[in-house]
């Protein structure tokens, strides 16, 4: 479940935003929220690496997700999961038990687990600062900090690197007040591909004898 835990930290947001602002962060931020926006779809491979505080445990899995409106498909094989998510519902499939969870959307899980949130985090309830730029894989990005504005959240800041030519994120850290990092790093990326509404729910014909837990 570490990989749900790093997008649900990465995009929580609450409040408003009342306080002055770094003009060049969003400037950045604004344009990653419009060049996301453009897309029909996007399909990400990734990366996601925890960092215990003490520096001696480090732990590095892999995954993907797909995105197309309000819809989201994550696959993590090292976690044996898989969450399909649509308008109407959310899946997640356990494939060690071959059962699926199904749950009713509402705002507030959408607000939570929905990763397309990742790149508009910044809209409500962060501060932000631009910090400089840092070349990834040989693309410069451009880092920028944000912190919450609820002193109470689990976390202390996300930090973003933004490719400087395509707008599109490079990497994302979370860092915890326990001292553990997440870091995200985005491995290939894919735009306007087709993806069938269907793509997006969970098919138990595709799962034989799959056990249902309907918890709607």
């Amino acid at each position: 479940m570490k990989a749900v835990f790093l997008f649900s930290v990465l995009i929580l947001v609450t409040g408003s935003l009342f306080a002055q602002q770094d003009t060049n962060a969003k400037e950045i931020l604004d344009k990653l929220s419009q060049t996301s926006k453009s897309y029909k779809t996007i399909q990400i491979d990734f990366s996601f690496t925890l960092e215990n505080k003490t520096g001696s445990i480090t732990e590095t899995n892999e995954g993907s997700v797909a995105l197309k409106g309000k819809s989201y498909r994550l696959h993590m094989p090292a976690m044996g999961m898989e969450v399909f998510s649509n308008s109407v519902a959310t899946w997640s499939y356990l494939t060690e038990s071959n059962e699926v969870n199904i749950t009713e959307n509402d705002a507030d899980s959408e607000a939570a687990l929905n990763p397309a949130n990742l790149f508009t985090i910044y809209e409500k309830g962060f501060n932000y600062t631009y910090i400089g730029e840092e070349s990834i894989g040989g693309k410069t990005s451009q880092v920028i900090d944000l912190f919450p504005i609820d002193k109470a959240k689990e976390f202390t800041k996300v930090r973003l690197y933004v490719d400087k030519i395509k707008y599109q994120i490079l990497r994302a850290k979370t860092f915890n007040k326990d001292g553990n990092v997440y870091t995200l790093s985005m491995k290939n990326m894919k735009t306007d591909q087709i993806l069938a509404d269907d793509y997006f729910k969970f098919d138990p014909a595709k799962y034989p004898k799959v056990e249902i837990n309907d918890m709607r």
